[in-house]
């Protein structure tokens, strides 16, 4: 408890068992906020929702067994995503560790490969240091989730407590600094670039770079697109921002990206729902790589510059290097490329016919418009998520927060009850589908007993609608396994929580539903009733190039 008070622990999501019993005793004494989830996954999301609001570490404490294995989609979910979590997990006492004892599973074993790093405290004296470096791997470097497996045992010795001092690990040491020689090359490449593009991942968020990454745009007049974890890095209401790249991405971000001469990728992996077609993908531009992480350096595509370094420190540098270079000539050939760029844009923009159903990116398109951009969005996974991030302009960071590597279907209630409770006087809403929502909703009771003011809007089509779009696409509307119409009745369920339900099925009735919704200071689950057979467009079927999009 002392460390988790030095560390800066004010709240910690979890679920008790016999194995922990004797750490949520003493929880009870402390002043760290306790929140009871009615699921150890969703225990994992709150505190990676809680992480991405706060820009602190995550905490969970679940027991052992299938407390812990429970945690597991959480724990995979903030690793692909490089999100600090700390999970403490129960074990049963060392004497029984492998004679399969009740609730015995080898939690270590299960997460090595979707941890940062995770430990068996199997020395009482070991406990203090061990907390300690798990805060500080969690958060240094490439952030991720580390696990701490406690045997019940090891937990209830007594020994005299003396507080560590900060942790200094000889085998692991982040390189944050970049290579000043490859700095210079990058330069070079930028100075010689007439059509260049910068794509801002998740990174640029995590290491707080965005500032940095403005001016490094704005100094060179430079169009800048993003991952879907890269949202709010870079203003999206900005003439230079393109929209998101990728499978779902804009025309415009997809064409510059496929015709740039030079790309410059920050805080990126290059995944296959950004690139597509490898072999197509920015065939024509030299790339630079900037990434904390050397391993995601030449992973998935060449480069011809890589930079390892923390993204801030990299830009600050890039931007220092710059202010000795004369841009007049540079600058004079950006009026082409940005005009090619727009009419693009204008030849091609996001666009949906609003008519007779509820169509969900007009119901995306009115909580922007009257939250004014300034909430707080996490998201289900599948549509709902697309349409999240194709309609809602992020200006600042950490103000989008979705599962994007592993897509897990209810990530996006937790996270959005964990981003409540790190920023209390913020709205929160979470973007869902019908499907996504039933993974976790039993949430629901978490958020009103906590007395959130978490606001659910459900684009409700009766479909597990990402899968359904493939099938009416690729397998001729053979819709196996994909129908859910009959769910259950979002309002009256609502109502069953102690929630507020509040339900729209035509498109006169969506604005008064988000306002009301909004005025609302308690959960609020607003059902939208929309078009059952809408489909994400762009859309970059499977194995294609980003430039060859189908766009209706």
């Amino acid at each position: 408890m002392e460390i988790l008070k030095e560390e800066g622990v004010d709240t910690v999501f979890g679920f008790p068992g016999g194995a922990i019993i004797d750490i949520n005793d003493e929880l009870d004494k402390t002043d760290i906020h306790y929140i009871l989830v009615r699921h150890e996954q969703a225990a994992v999301h709150a505190a990676d929702g809680y992480a991405r609001a706060s820009g602190k570490v995550g905490v969970c404490l679940v027991t052992s067994g299938p407390g812990a294995t429970n945690t597991v989609t959480g724990i995979a979910s903030a690793y692909m995503d490089s999100i600090p979590v700390v999970v403490f997990t129960g074990q049963v006492p060392r004497v029984l560790i492998g004679n399969d004892a009740f609730q015995e599973v080898d939690i270590v074993g299960i997460t090595r490969p979707c941890t940062k790093h995770n430990y068996l405290v199997k020395e009482p004296e070991r406990l203090a240091d061990i907390v300690r470096e798990a805060f500080y791997i969690a958060r240094s470097g490439r952030p991720g989730p580390v696990l701490i497996d406690l045997p019940k045992d090891v937990v209830q010795t007594k020994m005299n407590f003396k507080m560590p001092p900060a942790p200094r690990m000889k085998s692991y040491a982040p390189h944050t600094e970049p290579h000043k020689q490859q700095l210079e090359r990058a330069i070079k490449l930028i100075l010689k670039a007439k059509k260049p593009v910068i794509f801002a991942g998740g990174g640029v968020i995590l290491s707080g770079a965005y500032k940095e990454l403005f001016e490094f745009a704005d100094k060179l007049n430079m169009p800048v697109t993003g991952s879907l974890m890269g949202l709010g890095g870079f203003p999206g209401t900005n003439p230079l921002w393109l929209g998101m790249i990728g499978m779902h991405g804009t025309y415009r971000a997809n064409m510059s990206t496929g015709n740039c001469d030079l790309l410059i990728g920050i805080g990126v992996r290059f995944d296959d729902r950004v690139t597509g077609r490898i072999d197509d993908f920015a065939k024509n531009a030299k790339i630079v790589h900037i990434d904390i992480d050397p391993t995601s350096i030449q992973k998935n595509v060449p480069v011809t510059v890589p930079i390892v370094g923390d993204c801030k420190v990299s830009l600050k540098k890039l931007n220092s290097l710059l202010e000795q270079e004369d841009l007049t000539e540079v600058l004079k050939t950006r009026p082409n490329w940005l005009k090619q760029i727009e009419e693009w844009k204008s030849t091609t923009p996001l666009a949906y016919d609003q008519s007779n159903a509820i169509k969900p990116q007009f119901v995306v398109e009115k909580i922007y418009e009257l939250t004014k951009g300034k909430a707080i969005i996490t998201t289900e996974v599948g549509q709902n998520q697309m349409w999240a991030a194709q309609y809602y302009h992020f200006d600042k960071p950490n103000r989008f927060i979705t599962s994007g590597g592993l897509g897990v279907m209810g990530f996006g209630f937790p996270a959005a009850i964990g981003a409540q409770l790190a920023r209390p006087k913020d709205l929160v809403i979470d973007i869902a589908g019908d499907g996504s929502i039933q993974m976790n909703i039993q949430e629901l009771i978490v958020a009103v007993s906590n007395k959130l003011p978490v606001k659910i809007a459900i684009l409700n089509n009766g479909y597990l609608g990402m899968v359904r779009q493939w099938q009416e696409l690729f397998y001729d509307k053979r819709y196996a396994a994909t129908n859910i119409e009959q769910a259950p009745d979002f309002v009256k369920l609502a109502e069953a929580y102690g929630a507020v339900g509040l339900r729209a099925t035509r498109a006169d009735e969506v604005e008064d539903v988000i306002k009301k919704a909004i005025d609302t200071p308690k959960t609020v689950i607003m059902d939208f009733v929309v078009e059952r057979e809408e489909s994400v467009y762009p859309m970059v079927p499977a194995g294609a190039p980003i430039t060859e999009m189908l766009l209706v």
